[in-house]
């Protein structure tokens, strides 16, 4: 793999900015979304990037340049859309616990739609309309009950999921939704997780949800949009992932006897593979049973392996003369699952800069303090140009907000 970043080494980064650092593509990110476009041309999709991958306000930026709607799951992400220059008119609000001051927040600027998840959300948000005087725009997030094949934490679409309203009662939800007077049905919605590297569940949740639009149609509700949720899996080791163009011609099929516009949700897709996490080694560690390079990121940079045991491909920015060695890479934290490989070949001594490849995606965005940690600096690389994007967290920015009552 490049040990550049665009045009920029990744060394040179490492010594301008610290690390850890998070290192972004601007390229990698329009090539993804071009990606969708592209795929999609034949339906004129929206495509609403999904925030909760990595809200950087530049990632943001950039997307909404490109023309991206975006896909939120709370009042604040609704916010950094809107600062990053989003159009309210593209904003998909998603989410099974939205609260009353979140909703009347999601009206009051306009968005397009909320993804409803339950009967007493619909309750909630034509009680909030009604008090404003103004019209809910609604979809119905419909469980299709289909077996994603992705880790259980990140599967969205089955039975056992706290998602969505179950698909043996969506026809009776819809008809309850209709006679609630402050709201507008305009679409239906779908999730079935992520990371998903299988085109099949795709296809059969999309048919689900179009048996279901005819039957609706046929009682008198008619839909404008059908929102077919996430985007494909990324390859973060070896996995094969559904080919984009492939998806996109089974939906154009499914489509094209129906006058349903097309909205999706991709978040991963659009951003895993366009960063990258800097880190440093600072000791390596050698025992009788296991080696561990010790380096300065930790799992509050990064949770995916402790969380999902993710794997993150690990690798030295330089090319160096130092023997590979079988070890786990390890964080400063004081946790046995504070680790960011495990059981890796690495080349590495004090002071050499690993990079961890695929961190766009539910990286910075999972970031926490523990262990007092302030958060890693980002990077945006646009060509031989770079320049920091979110500044790293310092001790007063942790204990800012706090205050002595004692």
């Amino acid at each position: 793999m490049s040990k550049t970043c665009e045009q920029v080494p990744f060394t040179q980064l490492a010594e301008q900015y610290g690390t850890p650092l998070y290192v972004y593509s601007q390229s990698a990110l329009t090539d993804a979304y071009r990606a969708y476009e592209t795929a999609f041309s034949g339906c004129k999709p929206l495509i609403c990037y999904a925030v909760k991958a990595n809200g950087n306000l530049s990632v943001l930026k950039h997307f909404a340049a490109l023309g991206s709607g975006f896909d939120t799951v709370s009042g604040g992400e609704i916010a950094r859309a809107l600062a990053a220059g989003a159009d309210a008119s593209k904003i998909i609000y998603s989410g099974v616990g939205k609260r009353i001051q979140e909703i009347a927040y999601a009206l009051d600027v306009g968005i397009k739609c909320f993804n409803v998840e339950s009967l007493p959300e619909l309750d909630r948000i034509n009680e909030v309309a009604g008090m404003m005087g103004l019209t809910a725009p609604i979809s119905l997030r419909i469980n299709p009950d289909v077996d994603a094949k992705t880790h259980p934490y990140i599967s969205t679409g089955l039975k056992a999921n706290k998602f969505g309203i179950a698909m043996a009662d969506a026809e009776r939800a819809y008809q309850y939704a209709s006679s609630l007077k402050n709201l507008k049905i305009i679409g239906i919605d779908c999730h079935i997780g992520s990371q998903l590297t299988e085109l099949s569940p795709l296809v059969e949740a999309c048919e689900r949800m179009l048996a279901l639009v005819d039957k609706l149609a046929a009682q008198g509700i008619k839909l404008e949009h059908i929102d077919l949720g996430g985007g494909v899996g990324i390859v973060y080791k070896n996995e094969q992932t559904p080919d984009l163009a492939q998806y996109a011609a089974e939906v154009e099929k499914m489509l094209a006897s129906r006058s349903l516009g097309l909205v999706l949700e991709p978040g991963r897709s659009l951003v895993g593979n366009a960063g990258t996490l800097l880190t440093r080694v600072e000791f390596v560690k050698r025992s009788e049973e296991k080696n561990f390079v010790v380096v300065d990121a930790a799992m509050n940079d990064l949770m995916r392996p402790a969380l999902y045991q993710a794997y993150h491909h690990i690798e030295n920015a330089e090319e160096t003369t130092q023997p590979e060695i079988l070890a786990d890479v390890v964080g400063p934290i004081c946790e046995t699952g504070d680790f960011i490989g495990k059981e890796r070949m690495i080349a590495a001594k004090t002071g050499d800069v690993l990079l961890v490849r695929s961190a766009g995606a539910y990286a910075s965005s999972m970031a926490s303090n523990y262990n007092a940690r302030g958060r890693a600096a980002e990077v945006m690389v646009n060509g031989a140009k770079h320049k920091l994007v979110r500044r790293r967290e310092n001790i007063d920015d942790l204990m800012a907000l706090e205050r002595d009552y004692l």
